[in-house]
């Protein structure tokens, strides 16, 4: 299977749709190999716009919405992103080709946190093996408490549907931050959120619309 073509047709689709909106985002997703971010039996299907199953019972998402995702974020060079669930680490390898770019001299960084030890394990091996290691680091924790040790941050990603937004995060968002997060119920439809704070401190909250995650987990999650 030639996948370069197949990430081509994909992406040249979600253009056409209008999901990807930027060069950046675009450039992103025509650089970044899903099929290097799924399980081998999965391959052949990674340029279906579709989530796969991963390890753990967890799934990579759909092409689409790390699209949309990435979009809303309005990710720059130079930006220090936090994701909450690293997955496959696949959309913290997108995140970083938009910071941290191997052409600019402008390096941002992706400090990624992954709940599940076996996912962990696996998204170091993929991030390493596609030349991210030193734009992205995979640390096993807590998501939804955020990461204290490396806050405030420019951006943050949150990759599963939490009962609402986490305090703590907002905490750790700099101010003209921007936070996307999944909110609602697992198994149910869900509210992709943009959360932005201005200069002064000042949240705002804005519904992209519905979604499907997994469930997030941890302090700030769904017990």
């Amino acid at each position: 299977m030639n996948y370069v073509m197949e990430r081509k047709r994909l992406i040249e689709r979600l253009v056409m749709e209008g999901v990807i909106r930027s060069e950046r985002v675009k450039t992103a997703m025509l650089t970044v190999p899903r099929e290097e971010f799924v399980l081998p039996e999965y391959r052949k299907y990674a340029y279906v716009d579709h989530p796969l199953p991963i390890l753990a019972g967890q799934t990579i998402s759909a092409p689409h919405m790390c699209a949309m995702m990435c979009e809303a974020l309005d990710l720059r060079p130079g930006h220090k992103v936090l994701e909450v669930g690293t997955g496959s680490g696949y959309h913290a390898a997108l995140c970083a080709e938009i910071v941290a770019p191997k052409d600019s001299k402008v390096k941002g960084h992706v400090y990624t946190v992954e709940i599940e030890p076996e996912l962990v394990e696996f998204a170091r091996k993929n991030i390493e093996r596609t030349g991210y290691a030193d734009r992205v680091t995979v640390i096993l924790g807590d998501g939804s408490q955020g990461l204290p040790q490396y806050a405030p941050y420019d951006r943050i990603l949150v990759t599963a549907a939490a009962p609402d937004v986490p305090e703590t995060l907002i905490r750790q968002l700099k101010p003209n931050g921007k936070l996307v997060i999944p909110v609602g119920m697992p198994g149910y439809i869900q509210f992709l959120t943009l959360v932005t704070k201005d200069e002064e401190g000042k949240v705002t909250y804005e519904n992209l619309g519905g979604c499907i995650f997994v469930r997030l987990r941890g302090k700030y999650g769904w017990k």
